[in-house]
């Protein structure tokens, strides 16, 4: 039977304890924040603390959001791909010689195949909840039904996440990878370690059904 392994990002990671622990529940990706309006944001100071601690066979993911090119170019030494949830022209993007994803809010209106032509050199489309206050971690979900299945891009599912519900959502959608921050964390910033280990188990039992 064919199988295809669905790939976990866990974001927002504030420190060294959490790091280790979202390590050892078999990560594949970790999300540093680099915006300072969320509130699990690290500044680069951090982030360089953070990336020495992090496996090599595990990716380093800046997010961004309508950041200058100075301010990202200064992180992407300690960077292996950038994550943009802002405004950023493709070309933009692309400035930085390194893989990248772009961010998408699914509000009612959105073309996904036209942002999917917009943003065909992007590594993956990460699609979220829409909210007008906040740019992503808002905690909720939207109807995975929108997302089509011929799009471009490898989907990146995001938005109200958790162990109870990933499950569901990945035989839905069929991602490429899932996302979530708010659905393994005790507050804001701080994860929980039984969290972080229910939704890696979830996953990979979505995974032994999904072919």
């Amino acid at each position: 039977m064919k199988t295809k392994r669905v790939k976990v990002k866990y974001c927002g990671i504030t420190n060294k304890e959490d790091l280790k622990d979202a390590v050892n529940s078999g990560v594949d990706a970790l999300g540093f924040i680099l915006w300072p309006g969320s509130k699990r944001s690290v500044d680069i100071h951090r982030l360089i603390l953070l990336s020495t601690k992090v496996p090599v066979f595990v990716c380093r993911v800046g997010v961004f959001f309508n950041q200058s090119y100075d301010f990202i170019s200064s992180c992407t030494p300690f960077l292996d791909s950038l994550q943009f949830h802002g405004n950023e022209h493709s070309k933009f993007c692309n400035l930085f010689k390194k893989p990248w994803i772009k961010a998408l809010r699914m509000s009612h209106n959105i073309d996904l195949l036209m942002e999917s032509e917009i943003y065909s050199k992007a590594y993956g489309l990460l699609l979220d909840t829409y909210c007008a206050c906040l740019p992503g971690g808002t905690g909720k979900s939207f109807d995975w039904f929108k997302i089509k299945q011929n799009l471009n891009n490898n989907i990146i599912l995001a938005g109200g996440l958790n162990s109870l519900n990933v499950n569901k959502a990945i035989k839905i959608v069929l991602p490429y990878a899932v996302d979530v921050a708010k659905g393994i964390e005790l507050s804001e910033g701080i994860k929980d370690n039984y969290k972080m280990n229910a939704f890696a188990i979830a996953v990979n039992k979505a995974n032994i059904l999904f072919f």
